[in-house]
C-alpha cells in the first residue's frame, strides 16, 4: 500500500484551517502532519514533521505565503507548495510561480478539486486553473522589485516618505529614491496614478 501523503497546513484564520483540516483526514491517502497559524512557524513545522506537500494561504501574518513558498524551495526542494488564497490576481499568481509554487487554488474550490490537486501536485504536475494560468502568463511581467512593491504597498496604505522610512528601515532619502524609480517604471505621473496602474495589473 502507498504511503500517505503527509501534509502540513497553513491558515491563519482558525475556523478556515480546522474546517480543512477536518475535511482532508477523512482522506485514506492524505495525512495532515502539522498545522500552523503564522509564515514564520512553518520552516520549523516542516523540519520537525518533514512533509510532503505544504497547503498555504498567501496572506500569512510573520512571513508571507510566497516569501515562504521561497524558503521552502531553498531548505527543502523536495517539498511541493499549493496556495489556496483568495488573492487571485495575475500578478500574484505570476509571483507564485516564479517562487516554485505547484499549485494556486481559490479559496472557493470544492473540497473535491482540493483534494484532487492535492493528489496532483504531489504526483508532479502543475494545477492551476487554464484561465488563471492564461491571464497570468499573458499580463505582463512585473517590473519592481520585491522592495519597491513594499514601498508602492506603504504608499496604497497612505504613508509619507517618513512613514516608509521607519517601517521599511530604509533613509527617507531611500525611500524617496524608489518612489521615484516606481514612477518611472510604471510611466505614472503620480503616486495615486502608479498605485491603480499597479492594482490594475495585478501587481500589488
Amino acid at each position: 500500500m502507498t504511503a500517505p501523503i503527509k501534509v502540513v497546513v497553513a491558515e491563519d484564520m482558525r475556523v478556515l484551517r480546522d474546517a480543512l483540516i477536518a475535511l482532508l483526514v477523512l482522506e485514506d491517502d492524505i495525512d495532515v502532519v502539522g498545522e500552523a497559524e503564522r509564515g514564520d512557524q512553518v520552516l520549523a513545522l516542516i523540519r520537525d514533521r518533514e512533509p510532503d506537500l505544504v497547503v498555504l494561504d498567501i496572506d500569512l501574518p510573520g512571513v508571507d505565503g510566497l516569501t515562504l513558498a521561497r524558503q521552502i524551495g531553498a531548505v527543502a526542494a523536495g517539498i511541493r507548495v499549493l496556495v489556496l488564497s483568495a488573492l487571485d490576481r495575475p500578478g500574484v499568481v505570476r509571483e507564485a510561480l516564479d517562487a516554485g509554487v505547484r499549485g494556486f487554488l481559490p479559496k472557493g474550490v470544492s473540497v473535491d478539486a482540493l483534494i484532487d490537486a492535492i493528489r496532483r501536485v504531489e504526483s508532479g504536475d502543475l494545477v492551476i486553473s487554464p484561465a488563471l494560468l492564461a491571464t497570468a502568463m499573458h499580463g505582463g511581467q512585473n517590473p519592481l522589485t520585491e522592495r519597491e512593491q513594499a514601498v508602492l504597498c506603504r504608499v496604497a496604505a497612505g504613508d509619507t516618505a517618513k512613514d516608509i522610512a521607519r517601517e521599511l528601515h530604509m533613509a527617507i532619502g531611500t525611500a524617496r529614491n524608489h518612489m521615484t524609480r516606481i514612477l518611472h517604471k510604471l510611466g505614472a505621473r503620480n503616486r495615486v496614478e502608479a498605485v491603480r496602474l499597479a492594482k490594475e495589473a495585478g501587481w500589488l
